[in-house]
């Protein structure tokens, strides 16, 4: 449990990130990802949740530990929500950084949206908890937690 003091308890057992923009860019995995997600598998379930634009995320994705949702609705703003519903938004942080985001990080318990390559969707920034300039920066809220509750006390 990670305490933040005068706003939350956080029981975290999920980290949902989309895919393009967010991990990767032009559909390839960014480097530091593979590192982090090695650390934070050992800690949480980690979920990938892409429309797959590319078509590489199940090639790319395969030895990082985590489990590949590929979107199948005609609204992938609802499907994303609705799968961090299924798993139960209290236990869950999402990442993205695209307009279709912005409902999956404001339904997680943290929500944090990434400038990346791609920038934000601004949807998204105001549906977020936590704003980083990179999947590395966020990534590492979930490794070092005292940077996640020092940015979210009140």
């Amino acid at each position: 449990m990670i305490i933040i003091p005068n706003c939350k308890n956080l029981e975290i057992k999920h980290v949902v990130c989309d895919y393009n923009g967010t991990i990767a860019k032009d559909g390839d995995v960014l480097p530091e990802v593979k590192a982090l997600f090695k650390i934070l598998a050992t800690r949480y379930k980690l979920y990938v949740i892409t429309a797959d634009t590319f078509g590489s995320v199940k090639k790319q994705m395969q030895t990082y530990g985590c489990e590949i949702k590929i979107l199948s609705s005609k609204d992938h703003t609802a499907e994303k929500e609705a799968f961090i519903e299924e798993l139960g938004s209290t236990s869950c942080v999402a990442l993205g950084n695209g307009n279709n985001d912005a409902k999956m990080l404001a339904k997680a318990e943290v929500g944090i949206a990434i400038i990346g390559d791609e920038g934000c969707a601004k949807e998204t920034f105001m549906a977020s908890d936590i704003l980083c300039k990179s999947i590395s920066e966020a990534l590492e809220f979930l490794i070092y937690p005292k940077r996640l509750i020092a940015t979210l006390r009140r």
